[in-house]
């Protein structure tokens, strides 16, 4: 109790003033929960989204390319670090993560089952995907998690450089060639459509959206971070030259936002259960790459099970 204020209101007085929820506060188990769906839904997609890009690494078509896209990777694996560390402050394990992910039973971005199968797409990911995080992420830095939102702020900083150099691929690549520019028009194309659906499902057919927003845990709603993205990202195809995918896009004075199409949300739910481009793919390599490390883990922990008998040891002996 404090000022005579249950658990529950006392959660909810700091959740209305803006306070942070710290991991030892009393939260609701149904809190709890969400924000282990949510942030372990966003270290898994951090981490499968390295694979389209690590793709290209080798491919890179200069040692300048190779080097940022080698750094951009590299930054996606520790943004996954700070999330499942931010995760595990709820009281679940990293194995319990990992297992559900390789499992099935929890999700990732669906926009990470698309194949990059030319360099522009390593282009339109950083600046559509990345773009789409971004609007999604800054609004993050204000969640009533605490673990969570200090995470944010770093992950935001990277992924602004993220959205940079993808669109700086982009920018070459539509002042090029003939051949280079509908290589960028044939991956924004692509990339377009999967990336507004990142925001998810639209409000009212969100399983998660209105509680999520109750706790302050989500600050924007699906449907409002996809109208930013979406016009944020015209003025940004005009600039390169493109053609819109969105033939329906027209500026709505009244609502001072672009009017756009409707997206297939027959083709999300379909790549979201696991029947997209790549789905086992993705999770196959994962699974390969976590068992090819189980050394490592094994490693570690004889290490630590050693530090700890030396310990235990030097504290007999000093007794």
């Amino acid at each position: 109790m404090t000022d005579g204020l249950s658990p529950e209101d006392n959660f909810m007085r700091k959740i209305e003033a803006g306070e942070k929820i710290e991991p030892k506060d009393w939260m609701p188990e149904a809190y709890r929960k969400n924000l282990i769906r949510q942030i372990s839904q966003h270290a898994h997609s951090e981490v499968i989204g390295m694979q389209p890009e690590g793709n290209w690494i080798t491919r890179a078509p200069s040692l300048r390319r190779k080097a940022v896209l080698l750094s951009k990777v590299q930054d996606e694996g520790g943004h996954g670090l700070y999330l499942y560390s931010a995760t595990e402050t709820l009281g679940i394990s990293r194995e319990e993560l990992i297992s559900a992910l390789q499992d099935g039973s929890a999700k990732y971005a669906s926009i990470f089952n698309y194949p990059s199968q030319t360099w522009a797409d390593v282009g339109a990911i950083g600046w559509l995907v990345d773009g789409a995080a971004i609007v999604n992420q800054v609004s993050l830095q204000r969640t009533s998690y605490g673990p969570y939102a200090r995470a944010m702020i770093r992950i935001c900083k990277e992924e602004s450089f993220h959205q940079r150099q993808g669109y700086e691929i982009m920018l070459v690549l539509a002042q090029g060639s003939p051949e280079q520019h509908a290589m960028a028009q044939d991956a924004l194309n692509r990339f377009y459509w999967p990336s507004l659906m990142m925001f998810g499902p639209h409000d009212a057919e969100s399983a998660h959206s209105a509680r999520s927003m109750q706790w302050k845990i989500k600050r924007e709603t699906n449907d409002d971070l996809r109208q930013k993205f979406v016009d944020q990202t015209a003025q940004q195809i005009e600039v390169l030259g493109l053609e819109h995918p969105d033939k329906d896009l027209r500026w709505n004075e009244a609502r001072g936002h672009y009017d756009f199409g409707a997206l297939d949300w027959d083709e999300f739910y379909n790549v979201i259960n696991g029947n997209g481009y790549a789905n086992r793919q993705r999770i196959e390599h994962h699974v390969q790459a976590h068992e090819e490390g189980a050394w490592v883990r094994a490693a570690m922990q004889a290490y630590r099970d050693k530090q700890r008998v030396r310990q235990q040891t030097t504290t007999q002996v000093a007794a």
